[in-house]
This record gives C-alpha cells, sequence and structure tokens, in this order.
C-alpha cells in the first residue's frame, strides 16, 4: 500500500472511530450513590480539570453493567484512535487548515444534524417522532419503536458523524467514500452493506428495474460528474440522484445517497441537501417518475428550491 493509501485509510478509520465513540451514550466512570436507602447510578467524567458527576438513573444490574459495557468500549475506541494517531504521525501526516466557509458549513451541518435525521428517518419510512429521534440519538434508545428503526436512525447518526470529521471533509467525494457511508447506514442489516449490489432488485410503486451496476463504471459515472463544468450544487444533486436510480447498494441507497451528496455540498461550503418531511410525499412522486424515465430537470429544480440549505 503507498503511503497516499496508508494515510487515506487511516484518516477515514480515525473518522469512524470518532463517530462511533460519539453513538456511546454513557461515557465515563459509573458510581453508586445512596440517598435515604435508595441506589442511584452516576457517571463520573474528568473534562479538563474539573470532575463531574451526571445523574443516569435508578440502579439496577442491568444499567450498571450497560455503563461498565460503555466505559470498556470508549477506552478501546479511544486507545485505537491514540494509535491511528500515532501511525498518521509516523507517516508525516500533516492536518492542514479548512477553509473558513467550509468550517462554517461543518458547524450549521452539526447545528441541523438532529433535524436532518428525523427527515430522513421519515423518507425511509422510520415510524418515529422528532422527540423519538433525538432520544435516540442523545441516548442510544427509546420507548415505542422496534429495534430495526432504532438501528436505522442510530446508522444515520453514525454516518452523518463520520462525514462531519474534519478529515474526511477534506477527502474527496469519490466511489471509496460513497461505499463507506453505505457501509454505516446498513450496519447491523447487512454483513458487507458497502459492497457493490450483485443480485438484481426492484424498486417499490415503480416499474423500473436497475440493471446490475458495473463498478469501473460507476466509478467513472461519479468521476465525470465531479469533474463537470457544473455547479456545486448541481453536482451534489446529480451525486444523489444517480446513487439512488442505480441502487449502487444491496439496501439504503437512499440514505447514503443523500449523505454522500452533503459530504460534497459541506466540502464546498455550499450548504446541506436534505428533503424535509413536509416535501416527501412529493419527492417520492417525483423520484419514481425521474426512475421511469421522465427528465432530471422537474426533480433536480425541486430538489434546489425546496431541499437546499443554505448558510
Amino acid at each position: 500500500m503507498s503511503v497516499f493509501n496508508e494515510i487515506r485509510s487511516a484518516l477515514r478509520e480515525r473518522a469512524d472511530l470518532n463517530a462511533r465513540l460519539s453513538l456511546i451514550p454513557y461515557e465515563g466512570t459509573p458510581e453508586i450513590k445512596e440517598v435515604s436507602g435508595q441506589k442511584y447510578l452516576y457517571i463520573r467524567k474528568r473534562v479538563g480539570s474539573k470532575v463531574t458527576s451526571t445523574y443516569v438513573g435508578i440502579y439496577s444490574d442491568e444499567l450498571y453493567q450497560l455503563l461498565l459495557r460503555s466505559t470498556r468500549e470508549a477506552r478501546e475506541i479511544r486507545k485505537g484512535i491514540r494509535k491511528l494517531d500515532k501511525r498518521l504521525a509516523e507517516l508525516g501526516y500533516q492536518e492542514t487548515e479548512l477553509p473558513p466557509r467550509v468550517i462554517q458549513n461543518l458547524d450549521f451541518a452539526r447545528a441541523n444534524m438532529k433535524a436532518n435525521i428525523y427527515d430522513q428517518a421519515v423518507l425511509e419510512g422510520v415510524a418515529t417522532s422528532f422527540p423519538q429521534t433525538e432520544e435516540i440519538i442523545e441516548n442510544g434508545k427509546v420507548n415505542g419503536m422496534t429495534a430495526s428503526d432504532v438501528q436505522k436512525i442510530l446508522n444515520l447518526k453514525h454516518a452523518w458523524e463520520f462525514i462531519l470529521d474534519r478529515d474526511v471533509i477534506r477527502a474527496k467525494s469519490d466511489y471509496d467514500v460513497l461505499c463507506h457511508i453505505a457501509r454505516l447506514v446498513n450496519e447491523g442489516f447487512f454483513a458487507d452493506g458497502g459492497r457493490i449490489r450483485g443480485v438484481p432488485v426492484t424498486i417499490g410503486g415503480s416499474s423500473y428495474i436497475p440493471p446490475l451496476p458495473i463498478e469501473i463504471e460507476v466509478k467513472e459515472h461519479i468521476e465525470k460528474i465531479l469533474l463537470s463544468d457544473a455547479d456545486d450544487i448541481d453536482k451534489a444533486i446529480r451525486l444523489c440522484l444517480y446513487t439512488m436510480k442505480t441502487q449502487v447498494f444491496i439496501d439504503g441507497n437512499k440514505r447514503a445517497a443523500v449523505i454522500y451528496a452533503n459530504h460534497f455540498l459541506i466540502a464546498q461550503g455550499k450548504g446541506l441537501l436534505v428533503i424535509p418531511e413536509a416535501h416527501v410525499s412529493r419527492f417520492k412522486k417525483l423520484l419514481v417518475s425521474y426512475y421511469e424515465g421522465t427528465d432530471p430537470d422537474t426533480i433536480t429544480a425541486f430538489l434546489k428550491e425546496k431541499c437546499w440549505k443554505t448558510i
């Protein structure tokens, strides 16, 4: 492996670990406090020179074991990050400053991440409310939802955290980045959800049957879009629609496509592209028409007008 490829691989792995770390709801040392004969669980954590103690809940063996597992997992992840940092330093990697506009866009994306994940969940038919989505994002669980829907929302958070990593946002929005995003959104559902589809699929509500994708052709088409003279928002929309229509992966194509388009758009400092809940029904109709051969100008204009959030 060349030094360039090893650096790129290490940066992607480090970003993935940082995203996984953000999914851990409780990080710190569990402690038990007793008040009037009742036991309560807290998480003790050092932040700089201060030690904080955050209430978690009434003591139970199940909750206590969860906190211990979370602590062990966070410790192992941080160990992995330190190891990658050391290897990157050995390879001579040095971080460069991002343009102010891109930093502003990253902050904008983080401020809107919960709303973006909620809108994506609605697009995928996940039965969730915004408060439920918020609870899952913050605490990793919620009552009243299926385990499958909860996993989808956590996967969306993982994928968004991945693209919002400063190292990842510096990377080219190429086929490899798309595949990694697909692997994250399909985590827990498919063993290799980021591998190009090798079986036929159908699309509900549409007569369109996407042909089997060929990896070299997918790479070439993505490169053609990236090198075109189109405006950045048009490139982002083309990347999104191409991924959806091609059905590059066995599942999760809409989820991966939207996050992939945002990786490109944020890297240019040009805002966000997310289909709001209020426009999901209209978007789905336009998407089916696009699949079945309608000129892409109509859905492109819709995405620009209704789904593009600028800074």
